[in-house]
């Protein structure tokens, strides 16, 4: 049962409703005991992370333990929801993965000058990407001491 020791809502930032879908199958399949939350875009993002627009209630969106981020997205691209992350003192220390089916080498070198922590290709096959949610969830919630999120 992987994320029983720091248990903490992963929040996935995608446009695809079925890769979205896949990944809480995912998870469920490795035994992440983690919460999944889930955003369309950018803008979307931005709003559950700093409580505004439909997320105004703070308990509607408690802080995630890690960011799962496609780049490619409507309104607000993640790179653009990168950059505005890594530069807000209170949101810069949240993990973030991206989560892409991009493989360009430009993507990845801008990716991790912008701050992201982990780069990974969506996997094509369902056991690929539950090996990838195991092994990303005993990473970040068993192994790794992350700060709490308290000023």
């Amino acid at each position: 049962m992987i994320g029983a020791r720091k248990p903490s809502t992963i929040l996935m930032a995608d446009d695809d409703p079925d890769d979205c879908m896949l990944t809480e199958d995912a998870l469920r399949e490795a035994r992440v005991l983690n919460t999944l939350r889930t955003v369309e875009d950018g803008e979307e993002l931005m709003e559950y992370l700093c409580h505004t627009g439909r997320y105004a209630e703070p308990a509607s969106a408690p802080r995630p333990g890690l960011i799962l981020l496609d780049l490619n997205m409507p309104r607000k691209d993640g790179r653009e929801a990168l950059r505005e992350i890594k530069g807000d003192l209170t949101l810069r220390r949240i993990p973030i993965i991206v989560l892409t089916t991009s493989r360009a080498d430009e993507d990845i070198l801008r990716t991790y000058d912008l701050g992201v922590n982990s780069f990974c290709t969506k996997p094509v096959t369902f056991d690929g990407l539950v090996r990838l949610m195991q092994t990303m969830a005993c990473y970040w919630f068993e192994i790794v001491e992350l700060p709490s999120g308290r000023e």
